[in-house]
């Protein structure tokens, strides 16, 4: 198992994150589980239900949609965070490729982190956003 200051760094590489203080990132990692994962295991699945983000610790996992790879994460890459903001289905599938670890984080946990940290909700919407502007280019030129 890491230590706290392994997932503080890892934190501070995700976008959503990066703009924390130290004593936020320790209150968002304190809210955090660690879950070893097997080669092979799959994570979440794409149109299934889920409640968790995860935050790459240790490992490679490869992102599927549609059956169609679209990414491979690393340590410090975050997936399923949209899980954080509603109760909608998975928008991909992901496996882990090599044994690794993830910092796993709820839904209700990170609401209650939200709550002590206001800036983080500025971030969180900014990040959106930012995610729905490269999709509508994407989409629409």
């Amino acid at each position: 198992m890491a230590s706290r200051g392994v997932y503080i760094e890892h934190l501070r590489r995700v976008a959503l994150f990066s703009g924390l203080s130290k004593k936020e990132l320790e209150r968002v990692a304190s809210a955090g589980s660690e879950v070893d994962v097997a080669a092979g295991k799959v994570i979440m699945e794409q149109g299934h239900s889920g409640a968790d983000a995860f935050v790459v610790l240790k490992g490679t996992f490869v992102v599927r949609r549609n059956g169609r790879k679209v990414a491979q994460l690393s340590a410090g890459d975050i997936f399923g965070e949209l899980a954080l903001l509603d109760d909608g289905p998975r928008s991909a599938t992901v496996e882990c490729n090599s044994d690794g670890s993830v910092l796993a984080i709820s839904r209700g946990q990170f609401r209650a982190v939200l709550d002590d940290i206001p800036a983080l909700s500025h971030k969180l919407l900014a990040a959106m956003a930012g995610r729905i502007r490269n999709l509508d280019r994407t989409v629409l030129g």
